[in-house]
Order: C-alpha cells, then sequence, then structure tokens
C-alpha cells in the first residue's frame, strides 16, 4: 500500500513513544538512542533529536595520543561526534541496514565507514592496515571494539555472515567487507594477476584472506572511499 491519509501515515510511522532499550531499531535503517549520559557516533549520522543533547566533534586527544598517531598515520577514519545529556537521538548513515550488537567482554572490528555508534562503556582501538595502506581507493580503516555495551553498525542490504574454520579460510573483497570477530588478523593478497582476477569491482586485485576461527561479516555492495 502506497496511498494513505495523513492520519494513517502518521500512525504507520510514527516514533515508538515506549523508552525501551538504550539502543533500538526505530526502524531497519534508523536507530533510536535513549540517551542519560553519553554516546559516540559517526559525525554526521543525527538526523533529530528530542530533549537537551549537545553535539561535539571528536577532539585530536579525545582518546589519547595513540589513537591520534594512528590516525595521522593512516590518513584518513571514521570522524566521530559525542553526544551527551539526555533524550532521544535518531542517527542513520545514507539509508543503509542498522544492526545492533551487545557485546559480552567480546570484539568486534568493523570497516570504519560502517561504524554508527557505540556506548562510552565500549573501548576502541585503530587497526592500522600496513600492507595495504594507499593501495586502495581512500585507504583501508579498521576499528576493534571491544568490552561490554552496545555497538551498532551498518550495511547495504542484508549483510552475510562466513563462519571461518582451521582449515578453511574465507576470502573477500575488502570494498564489500563490513565486520570480522576481533580474534582474526586478516592478510592481504595483492599478487593476483590480470587472468585471476575475480569480485564485482575495481578492488580485485586486493583480496582479504581470514584464517583461524570467526567470522566474516560482507555485504552485497562494494563500498568505496573517495581519496
Amino acid at each position: 500500500m502506497g496511498e494513505y491519509t495523513l492520519e494513517e501515515f502518521i500512525r504507520k510511522t510514527q516514533q515508538d513513544e515506549q523508552e525501551n532499550d538504550y539502543f533500538e531499531l526505530e526502524t531497519p535503517r534508523i536507530l533510536e538512542v535513549n540517551l542519560a549520559d553519553l554516546v559516540w557516533a559517526k559525525a554526521g549520522s543525527m538526523i533529530s533529536y528530542t530533549g537537551e543533547i549537545k553535539f561535539e566533534r571528536e577532539r585530536m586527544f579525545e582518546h589519547g595520543v595513540g589513537q591520534m598517531f594512528k590516525k595521522a598515520l593512516t590518513g584518513e577514519g571514521a570522524p566521530l561526534m559525542k553526544a551527551t545529556g539526555r533524550g532521544r537521538l535518531y542517527l542513520a548513515d545514507q539509508g543503509k541496514k542498522i544492526t545492533i550488537f551487545h557485546l559480552d567482554n567480546e570484539s568486534i572490528t568493523v570497516n570504519g565507514n560502517d561504524l554508527l555508534a557505540f556506548e562510552s562503556s565500549v573501548t576502541w582501538d585503530i587497526k592500522l592496515m600496513k600492507k595495504v595502506a594507499g593501495m586502495m581507493a581512500g585507504g583501508l580503516f579498521n576499528v576493534t571494539l571491544s568490552g561490554k555495551g552496545r555497538v551498532a553498525i551498518t550495511s547495504h542490504y542484508e549483510p552475510l555472515t562466513l563462519l571461518v574454520r582451521p582449515g578453511e579460510p574465507v576470502i573477500t573483497d575488502p570494498n564489500a567487507t563490513v565486520a570480522w570477530s576481533g580474534n582474526l588478523t586478516p592478510e592481504f593478497r595483492t599478487d593476483v594477476s590480470f587472468r585471476t582476477l575475480v569480485g564485482r569491482g575495481s578492488g580485485e586485485s586486493i583480496q582479504m584472506e581470514f584464517k583461524g576461527e570467526g567470522f566474516v561479516i560482507v555485504q552485497p555492495v562494494e563500498e568505496t572511499q573517495p581519496i
């Protein structure tokens, strides 16, 4: 049904008035944060809010000197904003599908462009992909999040989780790779010849190889970043 009276449309699409979880999906592509203190979110992801909330871009030394130098070395990063106060905060990123994880002393590594928000109780660290630095459009920037708390990531359309087992490595296109279990460290294969190119875009000559035991989350769209 694509035709509504105004009353029908409002009733169908209006916000959920009940405050439930700290992170909850208002729609599959809009995250509601029932903010009571502080949350970190991707800069520019706020689409609306109610209450008294203050927004501040991540400062140079906000997460310590180590992360600052790592960002300088990678030449890029996922700019973060800090939202503090009380109210309802609505976040989205280009209409991408949102998935919420509740970490319980676990860790997950996320492509920097696919990280939407995380609780202040979650610790994070930038992982340098040294071998592939400068070889892909915009480079490759990943964040490992660990501890206890909620993390929201995004993907184009429905994500697919691939299991990595001992002796059964998983190979992915970096531009289609969203996240992977924090215990895995991908290796980059850059010696693919023209005759053996596989994949769907311009980054086929670079592949990520995951070995060990864990999981990898991929999306059906290759997401490239501007230089």
